[in-house]
């Protein structure tokens, strides 16, 4: 991606780094000292590790219930995506996505931990600035999220929050946490490397972000209360392919404006969709598919919507609640 030392940094960067808190260290095969890994969304947890972190998250007050309840239902009744302004016409991009053929695995860069902290608030200050444009063609005012940086385990609005959850937003809060190990971990157990897959992580995070400004966020909670776990696993489904789809229209937007995309960008934020699919983490860690337990997509529908926002460019296009094929 484009970005230099001279583009803007969000000032919704929260460090909290190095500070102390609920931190907790597991002896892991033998190495003291390293924190328990979790794979993206608590997927593939084993029984032990529930009940070791259940019991961790109870000592703080947190329910442990809160990190496995995600949610489905009547999608009729999810609010639609109202329609975003017309498209800036500055700079039209290069590639055709629809043409863009397999998943290659990315360019793989090196970044210091300085580096990456300067590329990610550059990220968060052009969801800012696109955003921000959206919501004003259609009338609304965009409520900036803040990002919050941490190492181990932190406090959230939502419990505790610990660097093997992977990246996730807190609605009661409205902030992304995100440990900057995990971008390791999404080079090298996930094979997804690339600056343009680490701003894919940040685009589907604030995704869920607009969600929970247009209220379709509270309106799938609410509906996930009244139904049982494979139909809230599958609204819940839903929920995560909009985020993608909405990764995608900012990434086609943020090019247009500011013409951030280079040759190979697409295919390294199309392999971290397609990596970090619900079926792709099954098979890694329990080495069978189960669909029913599905949370947050597969490969191939993560790809889908994440390109169908590419291409399109337009929030209305992201629509997953009211179509019979994901």
């Amino acid at each position: 991606m484009r970005y230099g030392r001279d583009d803007r940094e969000s000032g919704n960067v929260e460090d909290r780094r190095g500070q102390r808190g609920p931190i907790f260290h597991f002896p892991m095969g033998g190495r003291r000292g390293r924190p328990m890994r979790i794979p993206i969304g608590g997927r593939g947890i084993s029984l032990t590790s529930l009940l070791i972190i259940g019991g961790i998250l109870l000592l703080f007050g947190v329910n442990p219930l809160d990190f496995l309840s995600q949610g489905s239902g009547r999608y009729s009744e999810v609010p639609q995506l109202p329609r975003s302004e017309p498209r800036p016409t500055r700079h039209q991009p290069g590639r055709p996505y629809s043409e863009i053929p397999g998943l290659p695995g990315g360019r793989q860069t090196t970044q210091s931990v300085d580096d990456m902290k300067r590329f990610i608030s550059q990220v968060l200050a052009d969801t800012e600035d696109v955003w921000s444009r959206v919501f004003r063609g259609f009338g609304r005012s965009y409520a900036e999220p803040r990002m919050v940086l941490f190492s181990g385990a932190t406090r959230t609005a939502c419990g505790v929050g610990v660097s093997a959850m992977g990246p996730f937003y807190c609605p009661n809060d409205r902030r992304i946490y995100i440990d900057l190990a995990f971008y390791d971990e999404l080079k090298r157990r996930f094979q997804a490397p690339g600056d343009f897959a680490q701003a894919y992580v940040i685009a589907h995070e604030v995704g869920h972000h607009v969600q929970k400004l247009l209220g379709i966020a509270d309106k799938v909670q609410e509906m996930k209360g009244s139904m049982d776990t494979k139909g809230a696993n599958a609204l819940q489904v839903r929920m995560e392919l909009q985020a993608d789809c909405l990764a995608g229209v900012w990434a086609h937007l943020n090019d247009q404006i500011k013409d951030r995309l280079e040759p190979g960008d697409v295919e390294e934020g199309l392999n971290a969709a397609s990596q970090i699919g619900d079926d792709m983490m099954q098979k890694r860690t329990q080495g069978r598919v189960v669909p029913n337990a599905f949370t947050h997509g597969s490969a191939s529908q993560r790809v889908r919507w994440f390109r169908k926002g590419l291409e399109s460019g337009e929030i209305g296009a992201c629509d997953t609640f009211n179509t019979s094929s994901l």
